[in-house]
């Protein structure tokens, strides 16, 4: 498990800043109407979904202990960046439609 933690907890900033930088350039695009859609409510939404998004995230771990029961640990240097992309890219487009409903954009 530590190994696991060494690997993904620093990569979590690079999914963390791909996110952010969805919403953020929904809610540029949309300017200034999202600017009128800025709440409490809305914060504490964003907040929600950041959250949920990380628990997602969490789920690499669960790739990454099979493998390492498996011994298939030589494979996975290569499958775990493949892993990494693909999930990324997976949580960012549904981020995409998150911010697009939200601000319109």
């Amino acid at each position: 498990m530590a190994k696991g933690l060494r690997y993904w907890e620093p990569r979590r900033l690079i999914y963390n800043g791909v996110l952010t930088l969805v919403v953020v350039g929904h809610f540029l695009i949309g300017w200034p109407g999202s600017r009128e859609k800025l709440s409490f409510d809305l914060v504490l939404g964003l907040f929600l979904l950041a959250v949920l998004a990380n628990v997602a995230y969490c789920a690499a771990y669960l790739a990454d202990l099979f493998v390492q029961f498996s011994g298939l640990d030589a494979a996975w240097r290569r499958g775990s960046v493949v892993l990494l992309i693909v999930g990324t890219a997976f949580a960012a487009t549904i981020a995409h439609f998150f911010a697009k409903g939200i601000f319109g954009a």
